[in-house]
């Protein structure tokens, strides 16, 4: 089922800033930035990339899927979003990927990062050159961190 929360005033305010903070820390353009905000979040939607945001809880909860990260992790948007972002990648995996995010969240953002994740419904997918990087508000503080990747292999 495709979702449509895309185009909601908040996400589509959180797209842009997805984007803005990734051209902040990386100085490329996740995606063509022609069209409004809502054309868009749109287009972030439907990259054909994984592109996934937390915010700065203690236990960060994801805040943010695309349609191609929805379908990975086998999620409806209603779930995905009350997710603890940690449950996304394997317990032995989690060390690993705690250390990847402080890293960037230090640096402003981690390239390369690669590891083993998990759908809701247990099967496993292998992430290569995934991207993290810091999200901010327009002032400058830390809000969230986000990743994008489009290399995977199933693994079960």
């Amino acid at each position: 089922m495709k979702a449509t929360q895309w185009n909601e005033p908040h996400i589509v305010e959180w797209s842009q800033l997805l984007l803005n903070s990734y051209h902040h820390w990386v100085g490329q353009e996740l995606i063509e930035r022609t069209g409004d905000a809502m054309a868009q979040a749109k287009r972030l939607f439907e990259a054909p990339r994984v592109v996934v945001s937390h915010g700065v809880e203690p236990d960060p909860i994801l805040n943010y899927g695309n349609q191609i990260a929805l379908d990975l992790w086998e999620l409806a948007w209603v779930q995905f979003i009350k997710t603890p972002s940690r449950i996304t990648a394997e317990p032995d995996d989690r060390a690993e990927r705690a250390r990847m995010l402080d890293r960037a969240r230090l640096t402003g953002y981690f390239d390369g990062y690669r590891g083993v994740r998990v759908s809701s419904t247990g099967r496993r997918f292998f992430v290569e050159q995934a991207m993290i990087w810091n999200v901010s508000d327009p002032d400058g503080n830390p809000i969230g961190q986000a990743a994008t990747f489009s290399q995977w292999s199933n693994l079960s």
